[in-house]
């Protein structure tokens, strides 16, 4: 989903008002496939979680009640102080942590009916870049980027990354992974953010070869990449497709449609469940006026304890 405006309060605005077209086709299509779990990418984020309180109570109202939530600050808009888009200039939405006009642009947050173990949720938002295994940070003439400074503070998520455990009920536990990674575009021949796109991406091709976990999991968000068409580095997108720890229900279709160009669409959201789940059900449920990202939605059942 897109619950994102253009400045900071408008979306809780927005949400109070209760006449918003976008945010009455969210609910609508909520109200439809009546999730569990809900993973929200690209809603704007403020510290004392006005605007994701306000979409639950809407939702309660609404009779789709959610009894637990998590959110946590994005590196969307977060000032870094240095020029990490190398055009000379400090400030600007391109400096920040990650693309943002203001604080918390375009975050993400989950909603539960199932407990949240907040205590055990793994956070890699504030992950530097440059310690990421095999990172492609971008250097020109044997020199980084922007500089050292950049090169020694640059985080490696434009939003966030997350692992975060969920209690079902019947007392078993189940790991959510998600993030939402940058386009691929809009840089110079440096190509930052399509190697940023790619090691977001690729962040999680590490984490399941090293993780020890026995938990079930599910892997999920808008990683802004197609393994086969439009821009940007493939290569993480199609290891990711390609694990056997993974599967995909969804094939190759399409889930976002951004221009006329392209009326398709491009595959650029996933929702990958661990293997030792059994996918009962699924499905992906476009509306424009709702955001130009496709909702995906899955039934799971879990193993047996």
């Amino acid at each position: 989903m897109e619950l994102t405006r253009k400045g900071p309060g408008l979306l809780l605005r927005d949400i109070l008002k209760e006449e918003d077209p976008q945010v009455a086709a969210f609910t609508a299509l909520m109200l439809d496939i009546r999730p569990d779990i809900i993973a929200l990418q690209g809603i704007d984020y403020d510290l004392e979680h006005r605007a994701l309180t306000a979409l639950t109570k809407a939702l309660a109202e609404a009779g789709l009640p959610y009894s637990y939530s998590f959110t946590a600050p994005p590196n969307a808009g977060q000032t870094s102080g240095l020029d990490l888009n190398g055009n000379g200039r400090l400030g600007d939405a391109d400096d920040a942590h990650g693309f943002g006009r203001y604080t918390g642009m375009g975050g993400m947050a989950v909603l539960s009916r199932f407990e949240i173990m907040h205590d055990a949720v793994e956070d890699y938002t504030n992950l530097l870049w440059r310690n990421l295994d095999d990172h492609i940070f971008p250097f020109v003439e044997g020199r980084p980027f922007g500089g050292e400074d950049a090169f020694a503070a640059h985080r490696l998520s434009s939003r966030n990354h997350w692992v975060i455990p969920i209690l079902t009920p019947d007392g078993a536990s189940l790991r959510l992974m998600t993030f939402h990674a940058t386009p691929p575009l809009y840089d110079g021949n440096e190509d930052r953010n399509g190697r940023r796109n790619h090691d977001e991406v690729a962040f999680w091709n590490d984490y399941i070869a090293q993780d020890t976990g026995t938990d079930p999991f599910i892997l999920l968000g808008t990683a802004n990449i197609d393994p086969k068409r439009g821009s940007g580095r493939c290569c993480a997108i199609q290891t990711l497709l390609g694990s056997d720890t993974l599967q995909n229900p969804f094939g190759d279709t399409p889930t976002a449609v951004f221009s006329d160009k392209m009326p398709d669409g491009l595959q650029v959201d996933y929702l990958l469940p661990s293997s030792q789940l059994r996918v009962t059900a699924q499905g992906i449920r476009p509306d424009d006026q709702a955001s130009r990202h496709s909702l995906l939605w899955v039934d799971v059942e879990l193993p047996d304890p």
